[in-house]
């Protein structure tokens, strides 16, 4: 193969063909900062958004019996309720992820583990935001209290591994982070005996 020809990105040997040239604050809300960026893409100057996040973790809840534990709550920039996994942004930048996916698996399902294991990292949104979340896998839950913010309304629902396979299939979920992390554990877990 041409190598030139094979290089549809434009991008040249021994030179860079992204440069971020500055980067400026416009906005700060409660969980994003909004960015303007002065970049030289291919040679040619442009401007480009940028929403930083501090980050997240999420966690898929099984039961004893193999069902997953999922919380359907209502978003407001999609102005309706889903079906999602459990998750929250870190409470700092440098909160470990496990200690988050460890509190809003009880703050939102009333349920707490020790089992915690590394699932799957996402980053949900590659064009214009940095959000990463870290997503673990939770086991030998034990019965706890919800702690819901005052503004959330949650409710927790327990559904067949088959079943959100499904709704995945059928565009029924459409939360990035609840597809990647039903079907990395579909894949991982399915063929090993409980």
């Amino acid at each position: 193969m041409d190598e030139k020809k094979g290089n549809a990105s434009g991008i040249e040997q021994g030179k860079p063909p992204v440069v971020r040239l500055s980067r400026e604050l416009k906005y700060q809300g409660t969980i994003l900062k909004f960015y303007e960026d002065r970049v030289l893409a291919n040679g040619h100057e442009c401007r480009w958004d940028f929403i930083h996040h501090d980050g997240a973790a999420a966690v898929i809840p099984v039961t004893d019996q193999g069902k997953i534990i999922m919380v359907r709550q209502y978003r407001n920039a999609l102005d309706r309720f889903t079906l999602e996994i459990p998750a929250g942004k870190l409470d700092s930048p440098d909160e470990p992820t496990r200690d988050c996916a460890a509190r809003e698996l009880e703050e939102e399902t009333g349920y707490r583990t020790d089992n915690l294991e590394f699932l799957i990292s996402v980053n949900t949104t590659i064009a214009f935001c940095d959000e990463h979340i870290d997503i673990y896998l939770a086991r030998d839950l034990k019965p706890s209290h919800q702690h819901l913010d005052e503004d959330e309304v949650i409710q927790v629902e327990e559904w067949e591994l088959q079943d959100l396979e499904e709704m995945i299939y059928s565009g029924k979920i459409t939360d990035a982070k609840t597809m990647a992390a039903i079907l990395a554990y579909a894949r991982k877990y399915r063929s090993i005996p409980k």
